[in-house]
C-alpha cells in the first residue's frame, strides 16, 4: 500500500504520521498519480492544529495536502486527455497529496510543461492561484505601485513577479535576508518593523495605488494609514479586519480552475515567474517540513518529494 501523511487528532508536529494507506477507489473520471512533488501550505498546519476546525473540520484519520505534481498511473474508463505515463499537476481537494499515490478528478489537473521542474509544478497551485486572485482583485494598471507584506513568503514570491509582469512597480516588505532576492527581480524591498510606515512613504514619493497583505491584519491598517481606499486593498489571510473596513478577500478558491493554473504554469515554464524552492524533503521528513514553514522566515517554497 502507498504511504501518506495522516494525523489522527488536532496537535503540533508530533501528530503527523507517514503510514500506509489504503487508496480510495478511482471512480470513473478520476486519475491515479504518483506524486513526485507535493508543497505544503501554512493553511495546513492551521487546519491540523484546530485553528480552522469551524470552517473547514478535519475528519480523522486526516491526509494532508492540495498542491500535487506527479505521472499519471491510470485513468478512469470516462477520462478524456490524460493517459497513463503522463506528466501532470493540479491539486486535491480531499486533503490527499501528500502520498506517494494521489486519487483527483481529472478535471483538477493540466499537463505538466517540459519546462517545469518537478518541485516547481509541485508546489505551484496554492502559491499561483492565490497570487493570480490577489492581484486580480486589486485591478492594477500598467505602472501603478502596489506595496506587497510578507514578499519573500511563498505566495509573496509569487505575486511580487506577477504584479511585474502586468506591468506594476512594487514595493515589498520583507525582513533584510531577503532583500537581495527583491532587488534582483526588480522589487524595492522595505523593512518590516518599527518605523515601517515611513519607510513605505521614502520609497513610494510618486504614491501608492495599490496594497496586497499576505501576513496580518496590521498591515491592512498600514495601508489605511497610506490613506488607500477599501477597494485597493487586498488580503488573503486577514478576513474578520478586512470585513470591518470593506477590503478585499480573495483567495485560492477565487481563482482555482485549471485554466488559471495552466496560465501560471506557463509564465513559470517561460522564466517569467520563479517559484523559489527553499527545501525538499523526503515524505518521512514532513515535521521537519512544516516546522521550518511555521518559522515563517523562509523565502519560497517548502516541498515533500516521495
Amino acid at each position: 500500500m502507498p504511504r501518506a501523511v495522516q494525523f489522527d487528532e488536532y496537535g503540533g508536529l508530533d501528530v503527523l504520521q507517514v503510514r500506509e494507506v489504503e487508496l480510495r477507489e478511482p471512480g470513473k473520471e478520476d486519475v491515479v498519480v504518483e506524486v513526485k512533488a507535493a508543497g505544503i501550505n501554512p493553511g495546513e498546519a492551521s487546519i491540523r492544529k484546530g485553528l480552522l476546525a469551524e470552517k473547514w473540520p478535519a475528519t480523522f484519520p486526516s491526509g494532508q495536502g492540495s498542491d500535487l505534481a506527479g505521472v499519471i498511473r491510470e485513468v478512469g474508463i470516462d477520462v478524456v486527455g490524460f493517459a497513463p505515463g503522463e506528466e501532470v499537476l493540479g491539486w486535491s481537494w480531499e486533503r490527499s497529496s501528500q502520498a506517494e499515490l494521489c486519487v483527483v478528478p481529472a478535471e483538477q489537473l493540466i499537463s505538466k510543461p517540459d519546462d517545469l521542474s518537478w518541485e516547481a509544478a509541485g508546489a505551484l497551485h496554492v502559491v499561483g492561484v492565490t497570487a493570480f486572485a490577489a492581484v486580480r482583485a486589486v485591478d492594477i494598471s500598467a505602472g501603478d505601485t502596489v506595496v506587497v507584506s510578507a514578499a519573500a513568503g511563498g505566495v509573496g514570491t509569487v505575486t511580487v513577479q506577477l504584479l511585474q509582469v502586468r506591468g506594476a512597480n512594487v514595493v515589498g516588505l520583507a525582513s533584510a535576508d531577503h532583500h537581495d532576492w527583491l532587488r534582483e527581480r526588480g522589487a524595492t524591498p522595505v523593512a518590516y518593523g518599527e518605523g515601517v510606515l515611513q519607510r513605505v512613504l521614502e520609497a513610494t514619493p510618486d504614491g501608492i495605488d495599490a496594497f496586497i497583505d499576505l501576513f496580518g491584519p496590521e498591515y491592512i491598517d498600514l495601508a489605511l494609514e497610506l490613506d488607500l481606499p477599501a477597494a485597493k486593498i487586498e488580503t488573503i489571510i486577514s478576513h474578520g479586519r478586512a470585513q470591518e473596513v470593506g477590503a478585499k478577500t480573495e483567495g485560492s478558491a477565487d481563482a482555482t480552475s485549471p485554466e488559471v493554473l495552466k496560465e501560471m504554469a506557463e509564465l513559470v515554464a517561460a522564466g517569467k515567474i520563479e517559484v523559489p524552492i527553499a527545501a525538499a524533503y523526503p515524505l518521512e521528513e514532513v515535521r521537519e517540513a512544516f516546522e521550518q514553514l511555521e518559522d515563517r522566515h523562509t523565502l519560497g517554497k517548502i516541498v515533500l518529494v516521495p
